[in-house]
């Protein structure tokens, strides 16, 4: 009982965790490129990384917090438009090497050591850098709260304040696609991604509309950079080739071209690596699998699990088969 008991809160703790809620913000704004859009952006991590490199390198600087957000959204459409300008007109393939490529510079560059002034280079911008001016901005006073099993500090580091502003910032995000998707846009997004000839013929300027959906999903992608960031440190590695293939895991599960897919899909994914620890953690003999081998026990079941819904649930928990299905 006490084991199921720390499990249960265990769950209930990462499902309010920033983490979860900023990973479903990047994961939605992938969404809106993959399932809506039929674009494969294969390097949403690298719009994550700008975002958050923008927002610790301005702050830094001396730059204020919204001033920082500012700068990390403006350089996400500046990363979309150098990536999106000279590779729309052609078909997707050469979109997701590009995308790849293009996130894997990101990481480099921010990794490298000549500009450790800037980015910090491997060690990263640690977050007391940036962190104060966001807590700054709290109402509340610097002391704990806990509301059941969960104590946390009301402002400083993982705070109820930063949690508070993931999951609203998260509703906001999830009412605008849900809009959009309701709207003439969204209804040629979606025709676009079925047909790009039958839109053209229909006069849409499909190109434009491909800019402005990769725009607009990597500025949501580094949205949820910044706040992802806002509870650790800026680390290149961190946010690499496994981030997006984390994030479209996330996507895949809760189900493409839904609005509530990629939330549902992060909230789950979350819970099973964090069931999967524990329970290994508690039933498993050392001699067999020790701590270190256990989160890469769950990278495989996580890969296996990715693999079987691939096979016999393309379109997620929440998608229609009828509408998208991965593969198709």
């Amino acid at each position: 009982m006490d084991f199921l008991t720390s499990l249960l809160t265990d769950f209930g703790q990462q499902i309010l965790s920033s983490v979860t809620a900023a990973f479903a913000i990047a994961v939605i704004g992938l969404n809106l490129h993959f399932g809506y859009t039929g674009l494969v952006n294969i390097g949403q991590a690298g719009f994550m990384l700008i975002g958050g490199y923008g927002l610790a390198i301005t702050v830094e600087l001396g730059g204020g917090f919204f001033l920082g957000v500012a700068v990390g959204l403006v350089a996400a459409v500046l990363f979309a438009l150098i990536l999106g300008l000279p590779t729309l007109k052609l078909r997707g393939d050469y979109l997701a090497i590009v995308t790849i490529a293009a996130a894997e510079i990101i990481r480099i560059v921010g990794d490298n050591q000549s500009l450790s002034q800037w980015t910090g280079g491997a060690a990263g911008i640690p977050g007391r850098v940036y962190q104060g001016a966001f807590t700054a901005l709290s109402p509340f006073p610097d002391q704990q709260l806990q509301i059941g099993p969960y104590n946390y500090p009301l402002t400083s580091g993982d705070s109820w304040f930063l949690r508070i502003v993931c999951w609203v910032v998260l509703a906001i995000v999830v009412l605008l696609v849900w809009l959009l998707m309701r709207s003439p846009w969204g209804r040629t997004v979606k025709g676009i991604r079925e047909d790009e000839d039958a839109m053209r013929s229909l006069g849409k300027n499909v190109y434009l509309v491909k800019l402005q959906s990769l725009v607009l999903g990597g500025v949501i992608g580094a949205a949820g950079g910044m706040l992802y960031v806002l509870s650790s440190s800026v680390q290149a590695d961190s946010l690499g080739r496994t981030t997006t293939f984390l994030l479209y895991t996330c996507l895949l599960l809760g189900g493409a071209a839904t609005v509530f897919g990629p939330v549902l899909g992060s909230v789950l994914y979350f819970i099973v690596i964090i069931g999967l620890n524990d329970v290994v953690s508690q039933f498993v003999p050392k001699q067999i699998m020790n701590e270190q081998q256990i989160p890469q026990f769950g990278w495989i079941v996580v890969g296996i699990g990715l693999m079987l819904l691939v096979i016999f649930r393309p379109q997620g928990i929440l998608g229609n088969k009828k509408e998208l299905s991965f593969g198709d």
